[in-house]
């Protein structure tokens, strides 16, 4: 044998077995957590409702709602989320108002321009119901707080996905989080309250 063939057999031989344990790792890659879930943004909303001026309510869309969920399907222990809210997108309907939101005075949109909820632990209640705990972070102040959750709802399946959903709220006082404005009105109450209730619907998916 030549040493030119010898050289060249040596090289695909070295090749195959460089590409046979590549091969192999490449399914492990690619498996997907079952317990995986996407938020679908497009049907999902973080709305909040505040007292205006002692005799109303204002309520609004704190912003788009991203992130992840960890649920197996069957357990609400085993439910895990992460969950991102766009807060430069903020609306209640009047510019002005929500400008004013948007600056220093409240959310300091530029500077935080997003809202945080990671859970830490569930707490299971009756059927259809749990409490999550875990950390808000509105700005740069996070605080643990607990969800009342409705839900979830019976995985609906498809051919190309499944799709359940649930509904969390809690009230925060937004003086914890830095929105500190206030203005008094003749009476001497606030026009804004301390007190914010938040809402957020959320869908979730994953493949089949």
């Amino acid at each position: 044998m030549s040493v030119a063939r010898f050289v060249i057999i040596g090289a695909i031989a070295l090749a195959a077995a460089i590409a046979a344990p590549l091969s192999a790792a490449r399914p492990s890659q690619l498996t997907l957590d079952p317990t995986a879930w996407r938020v679908d943004s497009q049907n999902s909303a973080a709305n909040f409702a505040v007292r205006h001026m002692l005799v109303s309510t204002v309520r609004g869309m704190l912003g788009p709602v991203s992130g992840t969920v960890s649920y197996d399907g069957k357990d609400v222990s085993s439910i895990r989320a992460d969950i991102t809210i766009d807060v430069k997108k903020l609306t209640t309907g009047n510019t002005d108002r929500d400008t004013h939101l948007r600056t220093d005075d409240f959310f300091n949109a530029d500077k935080y321009p997003v809202i945080t909820f990671k859970s830490k632990r569930i707490v299971p209640g009756d059927p259809g119901h749990f409490k999550m705990v875990g950390d808000l972070k509105i700005r740069d102040v996070t605080k643990e707080v607990t969800l009342d959750v409705e839900g979830p709802a019976a995985i609906l399946k498809t051919s190309k996905e499944q799709r359940t959903a649930a509904t969390a709220t809690t009230t925060v006082n937004r003086f914890d989080y830095g929105l500190r404005w206030n203005s008094l009105i003749e009476t001497g109450g606030a026009v804004v309250a301390a007190d914010v209730k938040i809402t957020i619907d959320l869908q979730i998916t994953r493949n089949p």
